[in-house]
């Protein structure tokens, strides 16, 4: 249940964004996607996507074939891609262990 970068910007080229999953498969269908791709987009967590890019954090990537993708994309990839399946702003940052310990406003 994977598939590559540019299958994926190719199928939502056109989406209007903000999107939920749910729009995303259907723009996917419509424009005749092949499989991988909707199978990929169907197994997206249900949320509103702001961009292409948020889409591509979520999707189960191919590792095996990174061919036809730019070292840029690349290099993205694997700065970003914390494999949780969620767009980074739906995933749960850590707070500050000095925040913990002192906390948010000392009065300073």
């Amino acid at each position: 249940m994977s598939t590559d970068r540019q299958s994926v910007k190719q199928a939502l080229s056109s989406a209007d964004f903000p999107a939920d999953k749910d729009a995303l498969v259907e723009h996917a269908q419509r424009n005749s996607s092949d499989e991988e791709v909707l199978r990929a987009l169907r197994a997206l967590p249900p949320v509103q996507y702001a961009n292409v890019g948020e889409v591509l954090s979520s999707v189960t990537m191919d590792k095996g074939t990174s061919e036809g993708q730019s070292d840029s994309d690349k290099a993205q990839e694997q700065r970003y891609n914390d494999n949780s399946g969620l767009a980074e702003h739906h995933t749960e940052t850590p707070s500050n262990p000095i925040v913990e310990e002192l906390g948010e406003n000392r009065g300073s």
